[in-house]
Order: C-alpha cells, then sequence, then structure tokens
C-alpha cells in the first residue's frame, strides 16, 4: 500500500508518518525508497502510537514501553505489578478477558499461599 493509503486511513499528516518512522515507533517501509511500501503493520503501528498519546503518554514513554522487550510493568497494587507485552499497549484488545484472567489467578495463587 502506498503511503497516501496509510495517512487517509489513519488521519495523520506525512510529516507526522515521518517523524513517527524516523523516531522508530512505525517500522520503515518494505522496498526502499523509491518504491515503498506500507502494510497493516504500519497502520497498527500508527494507531497504537496514537491510542498511547490519547491516553496521555508523552513520546519519550512511549518509545520506552514499545522498546521494552520483556513487557511494560504497570503497578497494580502495593506488591502486585501487571506487565504488557509491548505489542499489546494500545492495540484496542478487549481488557474483559484479560480481566478475568488475572482475576481467577490471583484468587488462586492468594488463596494458595494462605495454606
Amino acid at each position: 500500500m502506498h503511503l497516501r493509503e496509510v495517512l487517509k486511513k489513519t488521519g495523520i499528516t506525512e510529516r507526522q508518518a515521518r517523524y513517527l518512522i524516523s523516531e522508530g515507533f512505525v517500522p520503515p517501509p518494505r522496498g526502499g525508497r523509491s518504491n515503498a511500501d506500507y502494510g497493516d503493520d504500519h497502520i497498527e503501528a500508527i494507531t497504537r502510537y496514537q491510542r498511547l498519546r490519547d491516553l496521555g503518554f508523552p513520546p519519550a514513554a512511549i518509545k520506552l514501553m514499545l522498546g521494552s522487550g520483556e513487557g511494560v510493568p504497570f503497578p497494580v497494587a502495593p506488591g502486585v505489578s501487571l506487565v504488557v507485552s509491548p505489542h499489546l499497549l494500545g492495540s484496542g484488545s478487549d481488557p474483559a478477558p484479560l480481566i478475568r484472567a488475572v482475576s481467577s489467578l490471583l484468587t488462586k495463587a492468594l488463596k494458595e499461599s494462605q495454606k
């Protein structure tokens, strides 16, 4: 897909797209400069960045989160941190199944530790 299509689908300007690519928030296009090709991965990366910005994260924090290979820790409560894969951040995934799974896991772990 051409850059114009990516811009239309994401609502950003060409300047913004080039900034996101140069800063590493979005992968470079395939095929080189003269026949640059973009795909769904580029749209997903732009959308992820936009969602994180909308949540109030500054670019430097987003760069740290997305560059974290192990995942991003979010303190939930004293003694409890939730580590989230960088690929899930800003993905728009429904958190309800994750919340149920975490709740079940914590319930089981806390009950077992009281034995």
